[in-house]
C-alpha cells in the first residue's frame, strides 16, 4: 500500500486520475496514517478541484469508516453502470472526450449486456487520458474509434450521445477536461446529440471552484522565450446543454438533480 506521501505526490501528478478514483486511493491512505488531522489536509490540498475527495474525507473525519465507504462507492458505481447501459441502445455510437471511469463502467456494462455498440473518443491532449480509455474499452472488447481533439467534430457526426464524466457539478453545470464545453455545445446546437453526465452526486459543490492552471511545459516543454502557454485543466460545460445527470440517485434532468436538498 503506497504512503500517504507517495498517495499525494500521484494525485496532484495525475498518476491517479478520475474523481472517485482519487477519493478511493485518499480513503485508504487516510485509515492508514497515524496523524489524521495531517492526513486530511494533505489529501484535500493534493486536488483542491474535487468536491468528491472534500466530501470522502470529511465523512471519515465525522465518524465515517474509510473501507466501508470505499465499499459504499464501488457499490454506488456499479448502480450507476446499470443506470447508464439502459439508455444504450443496439448499434449506437457513442462519444467521449478524456477519461471518466464511471463512462468506461457504463460502456462495460452494456457490453457485458449483450449490447452492439462502438465508441469515438478523442485523445485528450496534453496529457492523453482519452488514450486511457481506448485502451481499457479494448481491452473490453468493445469497439473504439480514436481521435485527435481537433477531429472532434468528425467523431460526433454519427454519434447517438454524448457520454462525459465530472469533476464537479454545479448550478452552472459540469465541470470536466477541458474541450467539454466546445464538444457539449457543438453536441446540443449543431447536431442534436443528447449530452449526459456520469458522476456520484457527491461532485455537486454549491461552493466556487477556480479552474487548475496547469504547468507550461505539459503543453510545450521548451516553448520559445515570450510565448505564454494557456494550460487549463478544466472548463464548465453549461447546464443547459446537458440533458441528464446518470448517478447513483438514477437518471434525472439537470435542474431536478441540482434542486435537491444538499
Amino acid at each position: 500500500m503506497a504512503t500517504l506521501q507517495q498517495t499525494v505526490s500521484d494525485i496532484k501528478s495525475l498518476k491517479i486520475q478520475g474523481s472517485q478514483t482519487v477519493a478511493e486511493t485518499a480513503l485508504k491512505a487516510w485509515a492508514l496514517s497515524k496523524d489524521k488531522k495531517l492526513a486530511s489536509k494533505l489529501l484535500r490540498d493534493a486536488r483542491p478541484t474535487e468536491p468528491m475527495l472534500f466530501r470522502a474525507i470529511h465523512a471519515v473525519e465525522t465518524g465515517a469508516d474509510p473501507l466501508r465507504l470505499v465499499g459504499k462507492l464501488r457499490k454506488d458505481r456499479q448502480r450507476i453502470a446499470k443506470i447508464g447501459a439502459d439508455l444504450i441502445k443496439n448499434d449506437a455510437i457513442i462519444f467521449t472526450h478524456c477519461h471518466s471511469s464511471t463512462v468506461v463502467e457504463i460502456l462495460k456494462e452494456a457490453k457485458a449486456q449483450g449490447k452492439r455498440f462502438e465508441v469515438h473518443n478523442t485523445e485528450t491532449r496534453p496529457m492523453f487520458q482519452g488514450r486511457i480509455t481506448a485502451t481499457e474499452l479494448a481491452k473490453a472488447g468493445i469497439k473504439v474509434c480514436h481521435y485527435v481533439d481537433s477531429a472532434a467534430i468528425d467523431a460526433m457526426k454519427q454519434a447517438d450521445m454524448f457520454l462525459m464524466g465530472a469533476d464537479w457539478i454545479s448550478q452552472k453545470g459540469v465541470a470536466n477536461k477541458i474541450g467539454t464545453e466546445m464538444f457539449a455545445e457543438i453536441a446540443t446546437k449543431y447536431l442534436k446529440i443528447p449530452v449526459y453526465c456520469c458522476s456520484h452526486s457527491w461532485k455537486f459543490s454549491s461552493g466556487n471552484i477556480q479552474i487548475e492552471q496547469r504547468p507550461a511545459k505539459e503543453v510545450w516543454p521548451n516553448a520559445p522565450k515570450n510565448v505564454i502557454v494557456h494550460n487549463p485543466a478544466f472548463e464548465i460545460a453549461e447546464a443547459k446543454h446537458i440533458k441528464g445527470v446518470i448517478s447513483e440517485l438514477g437518471m434525472l434532468s439537470f435542474d431536478k438533480f441540482v434542486k435537491r436538498k444538499w
